[in-house]
């Protein structure tokens, strides 16, 4: 028993400083290729001209390099962790269609953050992860439990990726360079972001800070919205890059893809702006804290469980909300089937019925009605020097200058014409 328990103990050591020794280079790669020096100027209600940070929420993340020893300590002893299977009984399902049609609205669950959302006759995917494992190296780290609910290579062409933070389950270099090779979808990424996303060799990557909107077609409009969660590649890169869900807009109704978030009242602010909302994707793992350490307070700060979930589903206008973030990378302390479970009891407590948030089959197409009289969501039109005011814009606008918020756009909303827009964002997505 003394020898078995000396020899996790002397494991423990040689993967902490293992994973460390790769962190280290990483984190100078990362650096080096400026993946997070390109930043607002202007400080915001969150940027505060070096990190971003979630507004009104404390700062209580225990240190990075003792989360990254913690979390190495507990996967190998198992403490407190539940048991998973090491790999589901799963068959990918009948390959989605090239296209949808016109006004049509179909979302493909693959599993994880990932979704294959077909709009209007675009392709758009959300996170996209393939990989067995998320981590920066391929023999440690989470792994997969549950195999994509697309094969790849049943994959149709692939208009435009939203990326909605850095995290390796979210930003998979590997799948990217993949996607890259099949025919050079469009990224759109939230600030600090860019410069990693083209390290895959997607070479049109478009930055945005929360409720700055592109066109990706002539009809859907993709808006980057607040999210409440971190950023972090390496344990010294923390909060370096913006974070944040979506809104897609199109003819047949807007998506809201939340990214990984707490609950918070971003999400009625969401709701007012882009009303009505017809289908959310929305995280519901994991929820329970992972250590003593880590209080269930911050947990919940960043990661949203079931409960907060269907919270969200009734702040959002309780669209067809669809289940995201379970049962394919073990990412805590939950069991397999616990956020499900738990779900259900949280629907029947706000008497909604059970089918009123959608928990998938991965891989398997769910078909949402054309809605009758909705439009294009209110936006700024973008074209291939800059920003120009399209309508009613979002909250901020970007200038040569940086970004100017809210309190101040009224009275300089006649300036924000082409030419006073930065040669920054000369590439961003032209109206088709």
């Amino acid at each position: 028993m003394k020898l078995r328990l000396a020899v996790k103990i002397g494991l423990g050591l040689f993967f902490l400083f293992l994973v460390l020794g790769c962190f280290l280079p990483l984190a100078a790669r990362v650096t080096e290729q400026g993946a997070y020096t390109e930043k607002v100027e202007l400080i915001s209600d969150h940027f505060d001209g070096f990190r971003y940070f979630n507004p009104e929420v404390p700062e209580t993340l225990p240190s990075p390099s003792s989360q990254a020893a913690r979390w190495i300590w507990n996967r190998i002893f198992r403490t407190n962790w539940s048991e998973w299977p090491n790999q589901t009984d799963f068959l990918p399902g009948v390959p989605p269609v090239a296209h949808g049609q016109e006004g049509s609205l179909r979302v493909t669950p693959v599993g994880h953050g990932t979704f294959l959302i077909q709009l209007d006759g675009v392709n758009i995917l959300t996170d996209p992860m393939w990989s067995e494992r998320c981590s920066p190296l391929s023999w440690v780290g989470p792994k997969r439990v549950h195999q994509p609910g697309i094969r790849f290579d049943d994959l149709p062409r692939v208009d435009a990726v939203l990326i909605s933070h850095n995290h390796y389950d979210h930003l998979d270099l590997p799948t990217l360079e993949r996607l890259a090779k099949t025919g050079m979808p469009r990224a759109i990424v939230p600030l600090g972001n860019r410069d990693l996303v083209r390290s895959s060799e997607i070479p049109m990557v478009h930055e945005l800070d929360w409720w700055q909107s592109v066109r990706l077609s002539s009809n859907v409009t993709i808006t980057l919205v607040p999210a409440r969660h971190y950023s972090s590649r390496t344990p010294w890169d923390r909060n370096r890059s913006l974070w944040g869900g979506f809104i897609i807009s199109g003819q047949s109704g807007n998506v809201f893809y939340s990214g990984d978030t707490g609950y918070g009242p971003h999400f009625r602010e969401i709701a007012l702006r882009f009303a009505p909302i017809r289908v959310a994707l929305l995280p519901i793992a994991p929820f329970h804290a992972r250590d003593s350490e880590e209080s269930q307070g911050y947990r919940q700060a960043i990661h949203m469980g079931p409960t907060e979930a269907v919270k969200a589903h009734i702040d959002l206008g309780t669209p067809v909300s669809i289940a995201a973030h379970f049962r394919v990378f073990q990412l805590g302390l939950d069991g397999f089937n616990d956020a499900v479970d738990v779900l259900s009891a949280s629907l029947k407590d706000h008497h909604l019925r059970s089918d009123a948030f959608v928990v998938p089959m991965f891989g398997q197409t769910i078909d949402i009605p054309p809605a009758a009289d909705v439009s294009l969501a209110p936006a700024c039109e973008v074209h291939s020097i800059g920003w120009r005011p399209f309508g009613t814009c979002p909250p901020q606008y970007r200038f040569a200058e940086g970004i100017i918020p809210l309190s101040q756009h009224v009275a300089r909303q006649t300036s924000c014409f082409m030419e006073a827009c930065s040669t920054a964002d000369s590439e961003m997505l032209p109206v088709n």
